[in-house]
């Protein structure tokens, strides 16, 4: 099982000088890949524009969209933004999509809400795919370029929960991204198994199978997760959210972290995206060394 990190975009403070240390440092450790997600009415850096730095920034690591909210772009803006994504990494971009949970972030762009239905997604995919593979649209004169360097575009994830979301995404995703806000094991089995039946009813092999959680190690661990998910869960009733702080993530020692990969691979994760609840980055060196043994 592979072990990416996530950058801390959600959290203030953020200047090109600690972003550009945290890809330094994920660069330089034990990590698969560096992820990260999006939102639209909150603080983060935009998604696109972060990731093509973090091209520039790094040369092994594997580039991770956890989920881009499909309706908040056009399909063939996008389809072109993560070629040139796809060219500007050398071929180490993987996208996971999904169709978004936050009215705000649509209402911030005024996208269009019947847009945010898997069904649509399933299509827009399917456009994104014709103009990676070099079809010329109708009304085009030439193909959309560039091509993304990675035959047929980069690897597609899809962020689906629940047993229909995930039998479409059997047509067009390479596997499942998903997120366990308790690290448990009773969050995770279910959309494993329905990406495995449903790739299986599509004929379609294994499905690649991610998953992520917060963290935070040390004494001082459910505190700063506390504080963290506190900011981040700005869309949630107070009562919910003070029930993440309470409980969400994964709250304790090195061995703890261990424990909940060990676990985690043991469901037959191929990967895990830790997300850290904090800007310092010291927080991927003490990921690192939890990681040492692991």
């Amino acid at each position: 099982m592979k072990i990416s990190m996530t950058l801390p975009g959600m959290d203030p403070g953020l200047s090109r000088e600690r972003l550009f240390e945290w890809c330094r440092r994920i660069e330089a450790g034990p990590f698969e890949g560096l992820a990260f997600g999006e939102r639209m009415a909150f603080l983060n850096p935009e998604l696109i524009a972060m990731l093509g730095a973090c091209a520039a920034w790094t040369t092994r690591l594997r580039l991770r969209t956890t989920i881009i909210v499909m309706p908040l772009h056009h399909p063939v803006m996008l389809a072109k933004q993560l070629a040139s994504l796809d060219v500007l990494s050398s071929g180490r971009l993987s996208v996971g999509l999904g169709i978004g949970a936050r009215d705000e972030d649509l209402q911030a762009v005024d996208a269009d809400p019947s847009r945010q239905r898997n069904a649509k997604l399933a299509e827009e995919v399917a456009l994104m795919q014709r103009i990676w593979a070099g079809e010329t649209l109708p009304g085009m004169l030439l193909p959309i370029g560039p091509a993304p360097l990675q035959a047929g575009g980069p690897e597609l994830l899809a962020g689906a929960m629940g047993p229909r979301a995930v039998r479409l995404a059997a047509e067009w995703a390479d596997g499942v991204t998903g997120f366990t806000w308790a690290v448990s094991d009773e969050e995770v089995i279910p959309i494993f198994e329905q990406a495995r039946a449903a790739w299986s009813e599509a004929g379609r092999g294994e499905p690649r199978l991610l998953t992520g959680f917060w963290y935070a190690l040390g004494d001082g661990g459910r505190a700063q997760l506390a504080e963290h998910l506190g900011r981040y869960m700005n869309w949630l009733p107070a009562a919910e959210r003070e029930d993440a702080q309470r409980s969400a993530g994964l709250a304790g020692s090195p061995q703890d972290l261990r424990d909940a990969l060990r676990r985690m691979q043991d469901l037959g994760a191929d990967e895990v995206n830790l997300v850290p609840t904090c800007g310092d980055p010291e927080e991927v060196d003490r990921a690192a060394d939890a990681l040492a043994s692991f």
